[in-house]
């Protein structure tokens, strides 16, 4: 039955001032990732699709439910969050593994200065392609028929993202963004109904361990220490005073000799008392002299 007098209810259009302030407020509590008032637009665009779930009309109502909600909180999280991510995006940073980082860890086992374990730590995974692309990496580096042990934790913000890298799967257009040799050893090309789709094979899939992780929580569930962190392309969504915090946070997991990557656009500079430029992009351990690096 349909009737004139019961008309469509729709999302209201525009977030006033006030409801923008108190979603900008709530974010930055629970992520500490700060909205300009440039992302109004965004904002708008992004809890729409929630209001439409819940039935809601006003964004004063979602806000109600979101602030007595912490499921719902979790999913006004995810749907603010931006995920952009390829295979081996940035290659100087695996250049400068291939050809610096690796051979040194080699080395330094034959000279007994380390063990054969190497933890890694994706921190903001987005769908899975950074964690993966160090599991191929360092799988063909250091085989475990070497005695050699790899764990790769990989975390993000976004529980939608992570459903997806949990899967290994991905659309078959990336698969040329992966060096031809990793693409032949570790990916498999779907058929049939999986055509046009590429997984990562299970010796791959049993390398990474994903988990939700805010990074603006006080505590992380982790225990040791990392000898690599890639944080990349991820603090740029929080103001300097979230920053610096997180950072100090993340970088209390990285191992004395580790190294920690950011991303291009992002610089770590006033941070020297805990950090030290190895290359740009690239830190290491402050508390920590090395031998033949480049650290300054």
């Amino acid at each position: 039955m349909f009737s004139a007098s019961a008309p469509f209810q729709e999302v209201s259009r525009e977030i006033s001032g006030r409801e923008f302030q108190q979603f900008q407020q709530l974010i930055y509590r629970e992520a500490g990732i700060w909205l300009s008032p440039a992302k109004v637009a965004l904002l708008t665009g992004r809890l729409a699709r929630r209001l439409r779930h819940h039935g809601l009309t006003t964004f004063t109502a979602y806000y109600a439910l979101v602030s007595e909600s912490a499921e719902e909180r979790v999913q006004m999280l995810d749907a603010i969050s931006t995920n952009e991510t390829h295979f081996f995006r940035e290659a100087q940073h695996f250049e400068l593994l291939e050809s610096e980082i690796f051979p040194q860890w080699v080395r330094d086992v034959d000279e007994g200065r380390r063990n054969r374990k190497i933890r890694v730590w994706s921190a903001g995974c987005s769908t899975g392609q950074e964690p993966y692309s160090l599991a191929m990496m360092l799988l063909a580096h250091f085989p475990a028929a070497a005695g050699w042990e790899i764990e790769i934790i990989a975390t993000d913000l976004s529980t939608r993202v992570l459903s997806v890298a949990k899967k290994g799967i991905w659309p078959a257009k990336g698969a040329s963004e992966i060096p031809i040799e990793y693409l032949k050893a570790f990916m498999l090309k779907g058929v049939g109904e999986q055509t046009g789709q590429i997984k990562a094979a299970p010796e791959l899939r049993s390398l990474v361990k994903f988990h939700r992780v805010n990074l603006n929580s006080s505590a992380y569930p982790f225990v040791g220490t990392f000898d690599l962190i890639f944080c990349r392309n991820v603090l740029i969504y929080f103001d300097e005073r979230s920053q610096d915090s997180i950072v100090r946070r993340i970088v209390s997991f990285l191992s004395p000799s580790g190294y920690f990557f950011v991303g291009h656009a992002e610089s770590l500079h006033r941070m020297g008392d805990i950090l030290s430029t190895y290359v740009p992009t690239v830190y290491r351990s402050a508390r920590e002299t090395f031998q033949g690096g480049k650290q300054k």
